[in-house]
């Protein structure tokens, strides 16, 4: 089991940085960062490796109809990142054929880049489909009890397939209060009945803002983060914070921490 620490992409690249090292520094088994428009997950991947070593990166994920398997894995490619240590995140982004895209994308992104590719997944057709054909699934948005449910849908559809375990992994928003409740209200509202979050949401029968782990202090995180880590093979924290400050990341990266 291990514990992962992501940041967004569009945190300046020196802050990235100072995070991952400490992050590596702190025994976290993986760093990762979301990849949104005009914030490329990759070239924050990219200045992460220049610090660390051993750390693996992790990007959270790259929409498939924003940019195919072609083009991502020509750009891991020409930024040289460590294949070794890659975990390559895709998802269907806002296609409605997103199961289709995601196929596809898997099957370039295994052919072209020697790193595993983890889908993003909320429900049970893409669970089945990262369990049918990716090295691992990355969940969001889940309490530790839709985790579970979750997970029987990837390992099930793996099974059938004859394939491998897939890693499970799930990104857990996490923040301390009161400094970044605004922040994870906000974050949570962008969310809240949107399209496939809307339906996801009501399948879980709770609302975003309840799937996050938050508290005034360290213990009180890694309790939650902990219920979260008995359903799954990692939990990465997704931090949650007042700023995009080092100090402000730097403080939950510390009360998160693995033991």
């Amino acid at each position: 089991m291990g514990r992962g620490f992501g940041i967004a992409a569009a945190v300046s690249h020196d802050v990235t940085r100072e995070v991952a090292r400490e992050a590596e520094r702190l025994g976290y088994s993986s760093f990762w960062v979301n990849d949104t428009p005009g914030a490329d997950g990759l070239a924050a991947l990219a200045a992460a490796a220049e610090v660390t070593s051993a750390i693996e990166l992790g990007v959270g994920v790259i929409p498939l109809d924003r940019r195919p398997g072609e083009a991502i894995a020509a750009d891991v490619e020409q930024l040289g990142l460590p294949r070794d240590r890659l975990l390559l995140g895709v998802g269907s982004g806002g296609d409605p054929k997103g199961l289709d895209r995601v196929r596809a994308g898997v099957d370039v992104l295994q052919r072209r880049v020697a790193a595993p590719v983890i889908v993003a997944a909320l429900g049970p057709r893409m669970c089945a489909l990262a369990g049918e054909t990716a090295g691992g699934v990355l969940f969001n948005w889940l309490t530790p009890e839709f985790a579970r449910r979750s997970a029987r849908w990837v390992l099930d559809a793996a099974e059938l397939a004859g394939r491998p375990r897939p890693r499970l992994m799930a990104y857990v928003r996490s923040g301390l209060l009161p400094e970044a409740e605004a922040r994870m209200r906000v974050e949570a509202e962008r969310y809240t009945g949107v399209g496939k979050y809307g339906e996801h949401f009501k399948r879980m029968g709770t609302s975003a803002y309840d799937t996050c782990v938050s508290g005034p202090d360290a213990a009180t995180l890694q309790a939650g983060i902990a219920r979260h880590e008995a359903e799954l093979d990692e939990a990465v924290v997704r931090a949650i914070t007042p700023d995009d400050s080092l100090e402000s990341i730097l403080r939950l990266l510390h009360a998160c921490a693995p033991a």
